[in-house]
């Protein structure tokens, strides 16, 4: 079986993108709301854009499932209020949960979360906590992104191993889910979306990680940190020896009971040195597919982001270690896959 645990319904039909641009206008102008119930999308523009999207390359590249959550750029916390936020996460999340309703056993809901920014982000991490348990115990989500940077570039807001996100950690521990820490868009003109925000967030984030007693305090609590980690497995040598000069305890102890790390990375070389750096329990399959890279390599002559393909090209992997990153991982980090009816019979031997 192989897991995706990294895809954004980034094909939503152009419905979606309409009803937040006169949300956000509306809320600029006048302070003015848009009901959720405005937007209008059909089943069959659901299955139009999955059909000729996400799902031919699922079978085209021999996907069997995927963790499906809202567009993460399309996330843009910085606009309007909480309840602009809350409002739009729930629009968002009820729309993936359409797609697993309609496509059974293929997607698996992960849930964006009603953050924001400033002096309103306290009040947006309970909402964040409500929506969460809405998602999960009534929609069937596994999992939820997390935002690092609510600010959306400007890196405004505290830490993700502040208190103020306590209750949600909390949360996420009482339902046994775990989340993506996946920064949304960029407004920092200094700071383009794709390669600069996406993999600069990845990098801090784990930092905050290190320096933190957060899985101290939530030792159950699980986390994902896509792209590869962005600079981390480069740079491994450097956290291990900051560490150590801070006293703080080796990285093996310190965070890989808790963090994990996707194969969002689209060069063979860079996805070697995921798997030679870091243990292989602690790396999940993902591509983020029709997503940030979407052209050819003319390297390779795949898609970019076909990672399947360019994980079956690295070497020094077992047998073993290849079943826990195609599957076994994501049912460990996952563990309300392991529930999904569709998923009840996978061989995937959980450690």
């Amino acid at each position: 079986m192989l897991i995706d645990c990294h895809g954004h319904f980034t094909t939503a039909p152009p419905a979606l993108g309409r009803w937040r641009e006169k949300q956000i206008r509306a809320f600029e102008d006048s302070g003015a709301r848009v009901p959720p119930d405005e937007l209008c999308i059909s089943d069959d523009e659901i299955r139009s854009a999955i059909e000729q999207g996400q799902l031919k390359l699922q079978n085209e590249r021999g996907t069997d499932v995927t963790l499906f959550s809202p567009g993460a750029g399309k996330m843009a916390h910085h606009y309007g209020d909480a309840q602009t936020s809350l409002d739009w996460s729930r629009v968002t999340n009820d729309l993936i949960s359409r797609v697993c309703g309609l496509f059974p056993g293929r997607f698996v809901g992960v849930c964006q979360l009603p953050q924001s920014p400033g002096d309103a982000l306290e009040a947006s991490v309970h909402n964040s906590v409500a929506e969460l348990e809405r998602c999960v115990r009534e929609l069937g989500f596994v999992g939820a992104l997390l935002n690092p940077d609510p600010s959306d570039g400007n890196w405004q807001a505290p830490p993700v191993t502040d208190k103020v996100y306590y209750p949600l950690y909390e949360k996420m521990v009482e339902l046994d889910v775990p989340a993506m820490l996946h920064v949304a868009m960029s407004r920092n003109p200094a700071l383009q979306g794709t390669c600069a925000h996406y993999l600069a967030g990845d990098t801090a984030v784990f930092m905050q990680l290190c320096q933190s007693d957060l899985f101290r305090d939530f030792p159950g609590l699980k986390v994902v940190i896509p792209h590869g980690g962005g600079a981390v497995p480069y740079h491994w040598g450097r956290y291990r020896g900051v560490m150590q000069d801070q006293g703080r305890p080796p990285l093996e102890e310190l965070v890989l009971n808790n963090v994990y790390f996707d194969t969002c990375v689209y060069h063979p070389r860079g996805m070697q040195l995921l798997v030679d750096v870091l243990p292989a329990e602690n790396v999940l399959f993902a591509s983020e597919m029709i997503g940030a890279v979407r052209g050819i390599d003319p390297e390779t002559g795949h898609h970019f982001d076909d990672t399947k393909s360019i994980l079956d090209s690295v070497t020094g992997l077992s047998d073993e270690d290849r079943r826990l990153i195609e599957s076994g991982n994501a049912l460990h980090v996952f563990p309300r896959l392991k529930n999904d009816k569709h998923l009840a019979n996978a061989e995937a031997t959980v450690r």
